[in-house]
């Protein structure tokens, strides 16, 4: 048994008679296994982002114009590509709900595990939250309801949406997929309508800034502003690396785990390429670069709202809708599998009847309710989030490296394409991106960093010494540890 791990004794009445007390402790903390099969799992990976092609990104206009912010989409859209070539062979390899967090914990010790982990908590605990109040927002500016203020939105839902997840897994990623497809399918109309009001000379202008190095027409705001646009063009694509985390519910991950992730990045990059040029050539870089609703600025403009424009305004609810029930799931199932090993107090990794994890699903969601009434500031709570997923993405990459070289003969269903030169690439963008948050927004950065102290604080006191041994993460960690003592002998 690893140094400081322990194998729980299950209290009375955990597992049937005659069980161990590992085995009481995880029957009280299993998933529904087989409910996702790949096109389910390609559904949750869209859904993770498609709000983000909703609003959002426009912003990175203003810090880079349209050659920033495409040069930005690029790299970023590179890096996740990378990324999520390496998370196929991480997930066939390590198919359990920890995702991130197991593979970091296998390459990395657990302080790596942990830290991954705690990111990767960040970003999904902190984005729905942001979510909801751009969702209260949504119907408020929609006059829903006869709703004057967005906040009772907050509490309908976490109640409603943390109840369907609450059902069942199947259930809940049904319903996603069906709201998804309503978002989806609002972005390829909204496409057809802008490109009928295309022009090519709108993309450039926004002035160019003479004192900016290298500015221009395409790059208003110099090389520095490609730099300054990338957190704005990791939106297009945002949360898709979330798909491992429904390993252990997924119908034979190691071969749809990596098709689910191919095909939801493929469905992705199309979105976000016909989006992105479609609503800034409808109007202008200039007029759409902060709209808080981009896509029907694009379609109307200054003028009077179409047909158009009001069925795009009522599916950038749905798109919304998609992302904030996605990501609850997300945030669910690394809170779970944290608190399984050990990480986090283990009550929270408990599951009901239904192989729901209810805690891991109610706590995250009080915690985001409760920030999202108090601070109503939506934007800053998505750059902490963008902050914690950069600091996991540098993280996961790392890990694939390490494995790649360390452990060569480690059995890989799946092999990363071009091996360890596509961790490489995706290692040194997420870096970068890391350090452009503090470009956008110092303080939300700093937040994070806060965040990330008081964890750390509470690992290294406390957790780190009531590991689970018997948690699959860790049961995996501790075999290549063997292995390693073995292979010294």
């Amino acid at each position: 048994m690893a140094r400081g791990t322990e194998t729980p004794a299950g209290p009375p009445g955990d597992a049937g008679p005659g069980a161990s007390g590992t085995d009481a402790y995880l029957h009280r903390r299993t998933l529904r296994r087989g409910s996702a099969g790949w096109f389910l799992l390609t559904g949750l990976g869209v859904a993770y982002v498609v709000s983000g092609d909703f609003s959002g990104w426009n912003i990175g206009l203003s810090k880079g114009g349209f050659g920033g912010l495409a040069a930005a989409m690029v790299l970023m859209g590179v890096m996740y590509a990378c990324l999520v070539f390496a998370l196929a062979e991480l997930s066939a390899i390590l198919p359990t709900a920890g995702g991130g967090y197991g593979f970091a914990r296998r390459a990395l010790g657990t302080w790596g595990g942990f830290l991954t982990g705690t990111a990767i908590l960040i970003e999904y605990i902190l984005a729905p939250a942001a979510i909801s109040i751009f969702i209260g927002d949504y119907v408020e500016s929609l006059g829903l309801f006869g709703l004057t203020s967005g906040r009772p939105v907050l509490l309908v839902c976490f109640a409603v949406f943390i109840g369907i997840h609450l059902w069942g897994v199947g259930e809940a990623l049904r319903f996603s997929l069906v709201v998804t497809a309503i978002a989806v399918a609002a972005l390829l109309v909204f496409a057809v309508g802008a490109f009928t009001e295309f022009d090519a000379g709108r993309l450039d202008d926004i002035p160019a800034d003479t004192t900016a190095f290298g500015s221009s027409s395409w790059l208003p705001f110099g090389l520095l502003g490609i730099w300054a646009a990338f957190p704005f063009g990791m939106w297009f694509f945002l949360g898709v690396e979330g798909v491992p985390l429904a390993a252990e519910e997924a119908k034979d991950p190691i071969r749809s785990m990596p098709r689910a992730l191919a095909v939801s990045l493929a469905v992705l990059v199309f979105l976000a390429l016909v989006t992105f040029v479609s609503a800034t050539g409808a109007q202008g870089a200039d007029a759409i670069k902060e709209a808080g609703n981009p896509l029907v600025v694009a379609l109307q403009g200054d003028g009077e709202p179409t047909a158009l424009s009001r069925f795009v305004n009522y599916a950038g609810l749905a798109g919304l809708v998609a992302s904030f029930f996605s990501l609850i799931f997300a945030g669910s199932r690394q809170l779970f599998a944290l608190s399984r090993a050990g990480y986090l107090p283990r009550f929270l990794s408990l599951t009901n009847r239904r192989k729901s994890p209810y805690l891991g699903l109610l706590v995250p969601g009080a915690i985001g309710f409760t920030l999202a009434a108090w601070s109503g500031d939506g934007g800053r709570m998505l750059n902490v989030a963008v902050f914690g997923a950069t600091i996991s993405y540098a993280l996961m990459a790392l890990s694939h490296l390490v494995l790649r070289r360390r452990e060569p003969e480690l059995p890989r269903p799946y092999r990363t394409p071009g091996g360890a030169l596509t961790s490489s690439v995706a290692f040194v963008l997420a870096c970068s991106a890391l350090v452009a948050t503090f470009l956008v927004d110092r303080e939300a950065a700093f937040i994070a960093l806060g965040v990330y102290a008081v964890a750390l604080a509470y690992f290294a006191f406390y957790s780190r010494h009531r590991l689970v041994a018997g948690a699959p993460e860790e049961e995996f960690a501790a075999l290549a540890a063997a292995e390693a003592e073995l292979a010294r002998d």
